[in-house]
């Protein structure tokens, strides 16, 4: 009976830890999105999902005339699916920065984020996945990331892994594909890491605040 008891106590505190865990998740995403709203971030990104490989001969995209690496079908629906949520989400977006990479400008395209200027900083020097031995890529990187973004709005830097870790090693640990790092420029050249954010997250968010919005509940 005393065994059965104990085990009754865990379950119940475990089901209290899991809902303020919970509770607490939710109110730091709606800190973080009424924050967004109101601009003066930077989010910089990983391309969606893409094979590692480019595609076979005769299944590239009309307009991947390269035959560059491109999305697959969940990189595409993420893509769109963010961009749908920022949207719904009322997150301005301003400047979009992107990697001359086919499969990070069919990200920004599929997300309907507005005219995206490409630099190849962002790039891969047409070398998937490989290192910037001298240090420049990631040096640029991050005085875009320190530099304030246009009143009231948010930039987005997409790009490759290699070249967020090149820029931030520590802060990019783990990130997967369209996963985020939130910085918040000081304006003295030392940005803030305030958030990491996986793609789906984006969506997860706009349906949680839709419902609460749809039930009368303050939304961000």
């Amino acid at each position: 009976m005393d065994g059965a008891r104990s085990c009754l106590r865990h379950l119940l505190l475990l089901s209290v830890l899991v809902m303020s865990a919970a509770a607490s998740s939710e109110s730091l995403d709606k800190d973080l999105l009424t924050a967004l709203r109101s601009g003066g971030y930077v989010i910089l990104m990983r391309h969606a999902s893409s094979p590692p490989v480019p595609p076979a001969p005769g299944q590239a995209n009309p307009d991947n005339v390269e035959h560059e690496r491109q999305l697959d079908d969940r990189g595409r629906a993420a893509a769109r699916g963010m961009g749908d949520a920022l949207r719904r989400l009322r997150i301005p977006i301003g400047l979009v920065l992107s990697s001359p990479t086919y499969r990070a400008l069919e990200t920004v395209r599929l997300a309907r984020l507005g005219k995206s200027e490409t630099h190849p900083e962002l790039g891969d020097a047409g070398h998937s996945m490989q290192a910037d031995a001298s240090g420049q890529r990631g040096a640029w990187i991050r005085k875009r990331v320190a530099a304030p973004p246009p009143h009231g709005t948010n930039t987005l830097i997409v790009t490759q892994l290699p070249n967020i870790v090149e820029a931030f090693p520590e802060e990019a640990q783990g990130l997967g594909e369209g996963g985020a790092l939130i910085f918040r420029p000081d304006g003295a050249g030392k940005p803030a890491l305030v958030a990491r954010v996986k793609m789906e997250e984006w969506s997860s968010w706009a349906a949680l605040f839709a419902r609460r919005e749809v039930d009368g509940a303050a939304a961000p």
